[in-house]
């Protein structure tokens, strides 16, 4: 087993720290939209918050275990959360509980823009341009240094992991946040009778691979669209 360099544990820092912000911003978010729509629950369960300490309470081996092992092993954050939900809240307000679900992915969507007005400020600034090779951990490259920095690299891994992640729950199958949020366009009793079906039928892990095989054809396209996105120059050229 060949020995793991200071350049690989230092980028594995990078991404787990935003995994873990984005993972917690995520929750908090589901928490609160559940608690403004009346569920208290993930409220009292400490959820609604910015410090991950509950959140890895509540999920130590998906917040902590695997996303560092993944890494190590395979070069990929792996991991996943939750928040608390009354079930008897959801049959009584599906629409609610709708929002709540989508609430996750949203917070998600939030970061990727924020880390996108940080770069464009950057470059307004003179400090960031349009990288001239592309990659997850290069969205941006510093104009003074040659080799990625500390900056670049967080920015990068930012926009690339929020997007990823609020894409990811946005896919319409059980256990995904896209699952319940597909409500919004169907009436109370199609709503229920679907959650009904999905959520207690045992199709989790089903649901797990198809979204996997859909998402591994989908997100090349979507990440090229966001980059464009992000340097609308480049797509002139």
């Amino acid at each position: 087993m060949h020995p793991i360099q200071p350049e690989t544990l230092a980028l594995g820092f990078i991404w787990y720290a935003v995994f873990l912000f984005s993972t917690t911003c995520h929750e908090a978010a589901h928490a609160l939209a559940a608690k403004l729509g009346g569920d208290p629950t993930a409220f009292h369960g400490g959820q609604v918050t910015l410090n991950p300490i509950p959140h890895i309470r509540r999920e130590p081996l998906g917040t902590v275990v695997a996303p560092i092992l993944s890494y190590l092993l395979g070069g990929w954050m792996i991991g996943w959360a939750s928040a608390p939900y009354d079930p008897t809240w959801q049959q009584r307000y599906p629409r609610r509980a709708a929002w709540m679900a989508l609430a996750g992915p949203a917070a998600n969507f939030l970061l990727v823009l924020a880390a996108a007005a940080a770069i464009r400020i950057g470059m307004a600034l003179g400090h960031f341009r349009a990288p001239i090779a592309v990659s997850f951990t290069r969205i941006t490259e510093s104009t003074q240094a040659v080799s990625p920095t500390f900056a670049t690299t967080l920015l990068s891994v930012f926009f690339v992991l929020n997007l990823l992640l609020g894409t990811f729950n946005l896919l319409p199958v059980p256990p995904l946040d896209g699952n319940t949020g597909v409500t919004l366009i169907m009436s109370k009793r199609a709503a229920l009778k679907f959650l009904d079906w999905t959520q207690h039928s045992g199709f989790g892990l089903l649901g797990l691979v198809v979204a996997w095989v859909i998402f591994g054809r989908i997100f090349h396209s979507i990440f090229r669209l966001a980059f464009l996105a992000l340097y609308p120059e480049v797509a002139l050229r």
